[in-house]
């Protein structure tokens, strides 16, 4: 416990460990659709291309649903970045938390360090979006990670063994009650994996 402040302060002053090049260096920050389709994009191009994330792995968002009702594992729609992108030249990942940009200097600084970039990509995504209803965000699961869909699995999985030995018609019914907040195709198929596993 005492060494955490000086392993942060390590990390503070050390760079990411990535090669010194005379080539425009590009960071692309996160590892979803966008990041990892400008990564390959950039494939021609004579330049280093470091792509940051928090996760080393590529989550398929098209398919959370599944894994949230047991139709898949997360490893079926979580395929590790470097795999991906191996084909790739003078290209570097690294898992790491971004915590500040300093755009005049055209520095990232991480959890694991700090690194100078000529070109600064952010392509980190969406979050849930509540539309400013605080129920709703209070009480709602949100489904854009793996964590998070493994969570709405658990529930509903702890929900139906409960229903199963639940004497009482009205609390059965109410533990086989789920409301989906979003009529989107997730939404939709989402409804329809819960009614068929049902």
């Amino acid at each position: 416990m005492l060494l955490a402040p000086s392993i942060r302060n390590f990390a503070k002053r050390r760079s990411m460990n990535i090669p010194h090049t005379d080539k425009k260096r590009i960071v692309i920050i996160g590892g979803g659709f966008g990041g990892i389709s400008l990564a390959k994009k950039l494939k021609k191009l004579n330049t280093q291309v470091v792509l940051i994330d928090r996760h080393n792995y590529h989550t398929f968002q098209p398919l959370l649903y599944q894994v949230s009702t047991s139709g898949l594992e997360p490893d079926s729609i979580a395929y590790p970045i470097r795999k991906v992108l191996k084909s790739l030249n003078n290209f570097h990942f690294r898992l790491a938390s971004v915590k500040k940009i300093d755009t005049k200097r055209r520095e990232i600084h991480s959890d694991i360090g700090a690194l100078t970039y000529d070109y600064l990509v952010l392509a980190t995504g969406t979050k849930t979006n509540f539309f400013g209803n605080a129920d709703i965000e209070k009480n709602a699961m949100p489904m854009k990670t793996v964590p998070q869909a493994l969570n709405i699995r658990s529930l509903m999985l702890q929900n139906f063994e409960r229903a199963d030995d639940c004497e009482n018609e009205e609390e059965r019914k109410a533990l086989l009650s789920f409301c989906i907040v979003g009529a989107g195709p997730t939404g939709v198929e989402l409804a329809g994996a819960f009614a068929e596993l049902k």
